[in-house]
């Protein structure tokens, strides 16, 4: 069997940078990356049988703990008849019933098999249904990889230090504005200048990759009021947060109603699924209903759908979010405890199911305060929680996530682990 550091040489042969999404490669932490073997519940054990316990979770669609027997069922099932069909399937209706009663916002929607996908369709829509083009986005918001999206982006773009992509043309880029995430006054201010002319804003509710930041109180009213008085279209970016931080996802957590969101991670139960939908008089813009054009051939893969109705069979039970809200919150005051008790200067943020790491003092509530956190505490804590056993995401503007098999004894364990790092991190910055 390879060890983990063979695999690393391997695979920087054949794949860029060794990876298939960039993040894994450990860039921005240094080091190389483990190699997962098997996942089970909280944890994971790579190829040379060392276990972690984790909190990335898939990047957040195992909320129910990896492997979960009711999601490995539903897929043995599904299997049974196939793996693709290429003709409308039945769960594709049952998926579309249990989204559309879980979120009322979603009046129709479309499946598309990853939560890019899902953006890229939903700002299309927004361009075509307003005859506008303008996008609105904020700073150190990720909706995939689009090219209308790679404009001051999060998450990999962001950890790199690289805000926008080679590869993405001025002229498409001058069609995308960016916004400071929280600021409700800039975005009053243009919609002041340019309202006209802005066919969508799409936003994630919860920031979740430059780290876990809440929206400010009045944040997301206020983009609801100013698309309705301009006529622009508000889409809700949940692929991270959809049904994870409430059953009904942030816009049942905070109250606001989008023209459309779109969705993915849970949805899928582990399986790559996105969606998009909304509005009905929008969604009926949709080919072949209307003629905005976009299609997938493996969308409403059958056995992707049986994996995501069983996800969302678990947690749209009564109680599912309670006991994880409570468990985030332990997390993060022990974490915070454990940082001062050492002299580091640490702070967290969280939602339900969902935690941000910031190694500065005080609240972060901004892209710009995010980015100014020391990311080198973060890379001495980070690899010293992996060699004791727990796996936070190997970036500094990553958001993390626990799931409903992290118990109180998986907290601890993670708590004394962080004890020893932070000890770690003050040394090294002696």
């Amino acid at each position: 069997m390879s060890s983990n550091h063979e695999l690393f040489q391997h695979a920087s042969e054949r794949l860029p940078g060794g990876v298939n999404s960039p993040v894994r490669a450990f860039k921005s932490v240094g080091g190389e990356p483990f190699f997962t073997a098997r996942a089970e519940g909280a944890y994971l054990w790579d190829v040379e049988g060392k276990r972690y316990l984790d909190y990335v979770g898939s990047w957040g669609p195992m909320i129910a703990g990896h492997n979960h027997p009711m999601v490995r069922a539903a897929v043995e099932r599904a299997i049974g008849n196939g793996l693709s069909f290429g003709t409308p399937c039945a769960a594709e209706v049952t998926m579309a019933e249990a989204i559309t009663r879980l979120m009322p916002s979603i009046e129709m929607l479309r499946m598309v098999n990853s939560g890019t996908e899902a953006t890229m369709a939903a700002v299309r829509l927004a361009r075509g249904a307003t005859h506008r083009d303008i996008v609105v986005k904020f700073e150190g918001g990720y909706h995939g990889v689009g090219d209308s999206f790679l404009v001051k982006a999060g998450s990999g773009a962001l950890t790199f230090g690289v805000p926008s992509s080679p590869g993405v043309p001025k002229a498409l880029a001058d069609l995308t504005l960016t916004l400071p995430y929280n600021d409700a006054d800039a975005a009053r201010v243009l919609f002041a200048e340019r309202g006209d002319r802005i066919a969508c804003v799409i936003v994630e509710p919860i920031a979740g990759n430059m780290n876990c930041i809440p929206p400010h109180a009045g944040f997301l009213e206020a983009l609801r009021e100013l698309c309705s008085a301009h006529g622009a279209i508000l889409i809700f970016d949940e692929v991270m947060t959809g049904f994870r931080v409430a059953p009904g996802g942030a816009q049942q957590l905070y109250g606001i109603t989008p023209d459309l969101t779109t969705l993915g991670k849970i949805i899928g139960g582990g399986m790559p699924v996105g969606a998009y939908g909304g509005r009905r008089d929008l969604m009926q813009q949709i080919a072949p209903a209307g003629p905005i054009y976009q299609a997938g051939t493996l969308s409403g893969n059958p056995v992707a759908m049986a994996a995501g109705l069983a996800m969302l069979e678990l947690v749209s039970a009564p109680g599912f979010h309670a006991p994880l809200e409570q468990r985030t919150a332990m997390l993060c005051a022990g974490l915070e405890q454990a940082a001062s008790a050492a002299g580091v200067a640490f702070t967290t943020n969280h939602v339900p199911g969902m935690f941000g790491l910031f190694f500065s003092v005080g609240p972060v509530r901004s892209y710009a305060q995010a980015t100014a956190c020391d990311v080198a505490a973060f890379r001495c804590f980070f690899h010293a929680m992996l060699e004791r056993g727990v796996y936070l995401a190997p970036s500094a503007f990553e958001a993390g996530f626990i799931s409903a098999a992290h118990g109180e004894n998986e907290i601890e364990t993670t708590l004394q682990a962080a004890r020893e790092s932070f000890r770690i991190v003050a040394k090294a910055a002696a």
